[in-house]
């Protein structure tokens, strides 16, 4: 073969090498850049209701690529023995803020908010057996009954709305015994409200009839209710009313006619004489 021609192969091949490279090492470099680093967090092994307290068989690892979820977990350590404040599914990556404070452990307590306080209201089996207040819901509390002191006989029952945009907590069954010593089963729901106000919603639990009104969880104003009477249902709306006429209309009422005065001259030969005749309106 000839020199010259395998001196210009030799030479193309290692041009060909370097230019292969250059294009691996900035494409892999870019590469590597656009492709972030996968993380491995603690995720749920399995569907866990609220309140449990996590172990180690209730955990499992998975990987999240990208920007991490803010409180996710990347210890087992840091989750086992804690309660769950909401409830978590299978495979979610465990956040911090899904967890109740170490140490404080499971149930309905480790889900109340510091400085707030859980409350029980009986609701009917309508409310709370088909499901329209679960936990997470926003309610109105609203309160029926006599008023005591002098009531005036003809408004009856009352009802006002006590607290509005209330935070439901659980809601599920109680059983009781009833007259007869028999157990029944009473719709119990918890309300998150603050001592104050669980004060008062005690006291109408025994004073009064409760009945919790759903509402918007978006729907964050306060309305302005001045209550109703039972007798104000019943009133006629419809019935006329007597028309009141200010002074200015009264003063403007068409008075009585005057009576006329005609005057008549009577000539008598050489004598003029004057009569004056009065009459009525119109004659």
């Amino acid at each position: 073969m000839n020199r010259r021609l395998l001196t210009i192969l030799l030479t193309a091949f290692v041009v060909a090498t370097l230019c292969s490279y250059l294009v691996y090492r900035v494409v892999g470099g870019r590469l590597s850049v656009v492709q972030p680093k996968a993380t491995r967090v603690i995720v749920a092994a399995t569907d866990i209701k609220l309140g449990t307290v996590l172990r180690d068989a209730d955990l499992s690892t998975g990987e999240i690529v990208g920007t991490l979820p803010k409180g996710a977990i990347l210890k087992k350590e840091d989750a086992i023995g804690r309660g769950v404040i909401s409830d978590l599914y299978e495979g979610e990556p465990i956040l911090d803020n899904r967890l109740a404070p170490m140490g404080s452990g499971g149930g309905l307590a480790a889900t109340i908010r510091q400085g707030m306080r859980a409350c029980a209201v009986k609701v009917d089996e309508v409310v709370g057996v088909a499901g329209f207040v679960t936990p997470g819901m926003r309610v109105d509390v609203l309160i029926s009954g006599n008023p005591p002191g002098p009531v005036n006989p003809v408004d009856g029952p009352k009802v006002k709305t006590l607290f509005q945009d209330v935070e439901v907590l659980s809601a599920g069954t109680d059983i009781q015994k009833d007259a007869e010593g028999k157990p029944q089963q009473v719709q119990v729901v918890n309300l998150l409200v603050t001592p104050a106000q669980a004060e008062q919603l005690s006291l109408a639990s025994t004073q009064t009839h409760i009945q919790l009104v759903l509402r918007n969880p978006l729907d964050t104003q306060v309305a302005q209710v001045p209550g109703s009477a039972l007798g104000r249902l019943f009133a006629d709306v419809n019935a006329k009313k007597p028309i009141k006429t200010s002074p200015s209309q009264r003063r403007a009422a068409p008075s009585t006619p005057a009576s006329r005065v005609y005057l008549i001259e009577v000539f008598n030969g050489s004598k003029r004489s004057e009569e004056k005749f009065a009459t009525d309106e119109g004659k």
